[in-house]
């Protein structure tokens, strides 16, 4: 009827266009539970008031000029008083992961592309066993120049993190040694997942020499680093990388990981999730955990449970983004 959107308007400090489908509650009379509170209160402003903003900064005076009067908004017409922002579907995606990535703490300050290719998709496919298959459309993901680099964010950066998925195009290549100079000569590290051993056939030579040469730690699983470095077991792998990069976090799902550091080996369980739904993201969120503790000071052995308590949570659910609080998810674990 209204009443929450009318609620969070008069708590919010900017105006809201159009909330609708924003708020959607399956229960009865759970509105009235989750709103009451304070908390639930700021959390829904805030999340109203960064879509508005992030709206605000493509918005298109003219174009919403335009569709004012094409959805006849002038006084007596139906449209009376409705407000567009002249932004469409495309830019309204970018605008979504704009929302998302910043609501997650991340500084995001790339505006949406105006030209070239469009906003990336991936559909995914997953089995009853929480394996997936998926299909990708890289778009504007891999849209990578030289010129895109921030050198000044990369200086400030302790660790400067790269997808061997976006090892195809050219400019791309450019981007990635320029980036990893730009990182090394601020003293900083950087790291690189080889993504998929499809990517590790099309490019073996090449990745080699950047693990070689520019990476200072490398992820990989088990069919990655054994396709990298062309072996038969993973163990043979494993003796090969140990003199090629200062780190190396191999993951080996249910068998857990191995983290290389200047050559020590060191073994690190799996972490037992609550449930096995989708693997999406496992490797992802490995990844971000492992390199937030490498980013903090921590050990080997700890970068990996980190990185474990992370893909463990990300693969008891469908999607590939945590649905808890990580921070407390691995405080809860003693670390």
């Amino acid at each position: 009827n209204g009443a929450v959107e009318s609620a969070l308007l008069r708590r919010s400090g900017r105006g809201v266009y159009d909330f609708d489908d924003a708020l959607m509650v399956q229960q009865p009379g759970l509105s009235q539970r989750v709103f009451s509170r304070s908390r639930a209160w700021r959390r829904a402003v805030e999340a109203a008031d960064q879509v508005i903003a992030a709206v605000d900064e493509v918005a298109d005076s003219e174009r919403a000029v335009a569709s004012a009067r094409f959805f006849k908004t002038g006084p007596g017409d139906y449209g009376e008083g409705d407000v567009f922002a002249g932004v469409p579907v495309p830019e309204l995606r970018a605008t979504d992961l704009l929302v998302r990535v910043r609501a997650a703490g991340v500084a995001f300050s790339t505006p949406p592309a105006a030209d070239g290719p469009s906003t990336a998709r991936c559909y995914v496919l997953v089995t009853p066993d929480g394996e997936r298959t998926m299909n990708t459309y890289l778009g504007a993901a891999q849209d990578l120049h030289p010129a895109d680099v921030d050198a000044e964010m990369i200086a400030a950066s302790a660790i400067t993190y790269l997808e061997g998925y976006l090892w195809d195009p050219p400019a791309a290549k450019e981007a990635f040694l320029k980036a990893a100079a730009i990182a090394h000569d601020a003293n900083r590290m950087v790291a690189l997942t080889l993504s998929d051993s499809f990517c590790v056939d099309r490019y073996r030579d090449e990745f080699l020499k950047l693990v070689r040469g520019d990476v200072d730690i490398l992820f990989a699983n088990e069919a990655e680093i054994m396709s990298l470095y062309q072996t038969e077991t993973f163990d043979e792998a494993l003796q090969a990388v140990r003199g090629d990069t200062k780190v190396a976090a191999l993951t080996r799902s249910e068998a857990g990981s191995v983290v290389v550091v200047d050559g020590e080996v060191h073994v690190v369980d799996a972490e037992t999730p609550t449930a096995l739904v989708d693997t999406t993201g496992a490797g992802d969120q490995f990844a971000a955990g492992f390199l937030y503790g490498w980013a903090t000071g921590r050990g080997p052995v700890e970068c990996g449970r980190l990185g474990s308590i992370c893909a463990s949570e990300v693969i008891s659910h469908m999607g590939p983004r945590p649905e808890v609080n990580l921070g407390q998810l691995v405080a809860s674990k003693g670390l």
